[in-house]
């Protein structure tokens, strides 16, 4: 699922940044299933679910003056690894910002999303973090939903967007998006695609037929393969048949690795490769010479690597690249919770009214959609490094 890591128009406020950075300097850290700041109550975990509610003394305590949020992550089974770094750095989010009014209990959606779900909202949490899953997110929304409990999830299918659904996961219509208006403010005009077969891959043709077209462009060709090397070799051989100043490899950086020196060889010689979000956590991008000049956009990593090296100190191993969505998760929560009375439904409002959010992962802000737009930077590969030739803008 995810590899870990050792690797327009409303205002963001730039105190708030100010904030984040002294937050990544201040961590002094502890993890735990329920978060609570400094000075606080020791935390409760929630019990599985099949076990009898506690009523004594030792169930989840009741906070009169803190808000509770619960956080739905997969703490056991295949992404247990990604669910622990995202509940990791929403601990780190929460201490390093002293969040005083924030109770938080993570719930392991591995045993049972709807299940989790329903039990956190009988524990009277206001406001759901996660599920990282688009099934588990379907799960989790219809319940949350009657319940008037806004879920933020950390999902990137735009599908399972709205209705009280908010999405903080990376778009790759995003990335597609600023990539080819980077590309076309260049001075490139006629644009191709060599696609990936199935539901990614048809997202992406439409992302980039629209791209280029809001861009002044045209899409010159379009090919579709199935990851297998000769498949991939006869899709480039046909795009070869029109030319083309670009080329998107919507793919990852090692099928990218790939792709390239056929498209050198195929038509494509002087052809700038412009690549996805996919290629953000593949350190191979970086070292291979196939790839050298190619643009990609993703977020910025600059405040994630300070976010990592102080979860390795705490944890002793780097996290997911994921986690920084629950760091970021937790900040917004803070942010909106200085405004939010205790005892009440949380301000949904203030996600796509409150002019957006600054935090690891850059500015960001949700759209009336639920999904969370992004300011997103473009890197150029080479030299054995990437480099950030267009800087994320600061606001929308």
């Amino acid at each position: 699922m995810a590899d870990p890591h050792g690797s327009p128009q409303p205002r963001i406020s730039f105190g708030r940044r100010g904030a984040l950075a002294g937050a990544l300097s201040l961590m002094a850290l502890a993890g735990c299933t329920t978060v609570v700041p400094r000075g606080a109550p020791p935390p409760d975990r929630a019990p599985p679910p099949g076990r009898p509610q506690p009523t004594q003394p030792g169930q989840l305590p009741s906070d009169a003056q803190r808000h509770r949020v619960a956080l739905l992550v997969p703490l056991s089974g295949g992404n247990a690894g990604v669910g622990q770094s995202i509940a990791n750095a929403a601990t780190m989010a929460l201490l390093d910002t002293g969040g005083t009014k924030v109770r938080i209990t993570t719930y392991d959606t591995a045993l049972g999303a709807g299940a989790a779900a329903a039990r956190a909202l009988a524990d009277g949490n206001r406001l759901i973090l996660g599920p990282l899953l688009a099934e588990d997110v379907r799960a989790v929304a219809p319940a949350a939903r009657a319940a008037g409990v806004p879920v933020i999830a950390f999902s990137n299918d735009a599908s399972v967007a709205g209705n009280g659904t908010y999405l903080m996961g990376f778009s790759p219509a995003q990335s597609i998006e600023r990539v080819v208006a980077y590309a076309r403010s260049r001075g490139m005009t006629r644009f191709a695609g060599l696609v990936p077969g199935g539901i990614y891959g048809r997202t992406a043709s439409a992302v980039l037929i629209r791209a280029v077209e809001q861009a002044g462009g045209s899409v010159a060709a379009m090919q579709t393969y199935e990851r297998q090397p000769q498949a991939i070799a006869a899709a480039v051989a046909r795009l070869g048949r029109e030319p083309y100043d670009a080329v998107l490899i919507a793919d990852g950086a090692r099928v990218a690795i790939q792709a390239a020196p056929l498209v050198r060889r195929g038509g494509g010689a002087k052809a700038k490769l412009l690549g996805t979000e996919l290629w953000e956590t593949d350190p191979a991008m970086a070292t291979s010479a196939a790839l050298n000049g190619a643009w990609f956009a993703s977020v910025s990593d600059t405040m994630y690597r300070q976010l990592s090296t102080k979860y390795r100190a705490r944890y002793g191993k780097g996290p997911y690249r994921l986690a920084s969505l629950g760091y970021d998760a937790v900040l917004l929560t803070v942010r909106i919770a200085s405004e939010w009375r205790v005892g009440t439904p949380f301000p949904a409002r203030e996600l796509t009214e409150s002019g957006g959010f600054a935090g690891v992962d850059g500015a960001f802000r949700f759209r009336r959609d639920g999904i969370a737009e992004r300011a997103l930077e473009v890197n150029e590969v080479g030299g054995g490094k990437v480099s950030t030739v267009s800087p994320a803008p600061r606001g929308f």
